[in-house]
């Protein structure tokens, strides 16, 4: 692979760029000064044409969701930040609001004018002590610079921006969960429609994009549509991409690459697996994601191959797994987390989640019969599309995939009455 030169993590290790200073030396508002310069809608085809899909999971074009917003409206406009990056193995928005609070600041700006909303909230994590402090730092920069406040740059309207700190749910990751809890109630989902774009925050019309969504803006206005399309795998996979590498990996971290690189690529530049051992198994994006196999680690990690492949891109959490894991254990402790974060509004989650784990339980400790196997599948299936929000369907995604793609560790495990694999954990004195 041709060596890449980072957008989005220009500024990772670089401490000045967390000032505004910093950060304009580095060409940090020259998008947000072109995007003021043309007209609001001229800025949502700009994104359009980039072809920017959301990257919070879902993949959808974030142009075409802002274009939903109405515009005969009186009613005021917000844009939600959703910065509650709560997915296990999920921390490249952390690395972004640490390393280039301000690139965040330009996108929200940019957005707020492209939309016509005058307030911006950033739904931070509640776990997020330090980068909401350094964000919060950054937004005060930006008021007394001149970018945020009355006119923005002095030109344009008036945009606000604000930190709201989440209380360390999973579940207020889901949009409407987030604006329940930033208007202080319950955060669990809403039925839809409406959408947030027509009622949303405040029964208000309102946005909600990913913090790394909004990151490639400034980047979008300042190079050109044609530019951003130039990158990744085909029309529809376009821009660079953040990736999260964890697990038996020799050097995790957050890796930048245009979108649609391989797992095998990615493995090449974090130093391989871990003390050489064998592939056996790796999750693509996120707990939510389908596992795949050893034999699949060429696939273009972009959102249409990874579908195609039975998976999702969801949050580029990549989970990489060698041939010591025992596969019923790592689904295991994913459904207990699901059944955790549930907030049990809706039956076929809150007993999909809980029958998934205790299954998974009794298989695990050697008191699985030969038809739990198929039981999971069955509750998988009762999950799926019957809930307020995709917790469930996330949740079917590692039990599922399990089953039909590990069917004979499963069976190993019921058959043998045991795991059939020696607990070996990450780090050991060998190791060390």
């Amino acid at each position: 692979m041709s060596a890449w030169e980072p957008v989005l993590s220009r500024n990772f290790g670089r401490t000045e760029a967390r000032t505004l200073e910093g950060y304009r030396r580095g060409g940090g508002y020259e998008g947000l000064q072109r995007a003021l310069g043309m007209e609001p809608e001229e800025v949502i085809e700009e994104v359009k044409t980039s072809g920017l899909r959301g990257r919070g999971g879902a993949g959808f074009p974030a142009g075409l969701k802002w274009s939903f917003i109405p515009k005969a409206t009186d009613k005021r406009k917000f844009l939600v930040c959703n910065a509650d990056e709560s997915e296990p193995g999920t921390f490249k928005d952390r690395f972004l609001m640490e390393n280039d609070p301000h690139q965040l600041i330009e996108g929200c700006a940019i957005c707020c004018y492209a939309v016509g909303a005058s307030t911006c909230y950033i739904y931070i994590r509640g776990e997020y002590g330090e980068p909401a402090n350094i964000l919060e730092q950054a937004i005060r920069e930006a008021y007394e610079a001149g970018v945020l406040g009355e006119r923005s740059l002095g030109k344009g309207p008036r945009i606000d921006i604000f930190v709201h700190r989440g209380a360390g749910a999973y579940i207020c990751g889901e949009e409407t969960g987030m604006l329940e809890s930033l208007e202080g109630k319950r955060g669990q989902p809403r039925v839809k429609p409406p959408f947030p774009a027509v009622v949303g925050a405040f029964a208000a019309p309102t946005v909600i994009n990913n913090v790394e969504t909004l990151c490639n803006l400034p980047h979008i206005l300042a190079r050109g549509a044609a530019w951003f399309r130039g990158i990744g795998t085909d029309e529809r996979n376009t821009g660079p991409k953040l990736y999260c590498l964890s697990g038996h990996v020799a050097r995790p971290g957050v890796y930048e690459h245009p979108i649609g690189v391989s797992l095998e690529q990615l493995l090449d530049g974090a130093g391989g697996m871990f003390r050489g051992r064998q592939l056996k198994a790796y999750i693509p994006g996120g707990a939510s994601a389908a596992l795949l196999r050893a034999d699949e680690a060429r696939i273009p990690m972009d959102f249409d191959n990874l579908a195609k492949a039975g998976s999702m891109l969801g949050s580029a959490a990549v989970i990489v797994m060698d041939e010591s894991t025992c596969l019923v254990r790592a689904v295991r402790r994913l459904a207990h987390f699901f059944e955790h974060e549930s907030c049990g509004q809706c039956t076929p989650c809150r007993e999909g989640t809980h029958w998934s784990a205790m299954i998974l339980d009794r298989i695990e400790a050697g008191r699985g019969s030969a038809g739990d196997a198929d039981l999971l599948v069955r509750v998988t299936r009762n999950m799926s599309g019957t809930a307020l929000c995709a917790l469930a369907d996330a949740a079917v995604g590692p039990v599922r995939s399990l089953v039909t793609r590990f069917r004979d560790e499963v069976d190993a495990h019921v058959a043998g009455g045991a795991c059939p694999l020696p607990y070996r954990p990450l780090f050991t004195a060998e190791a060390s």
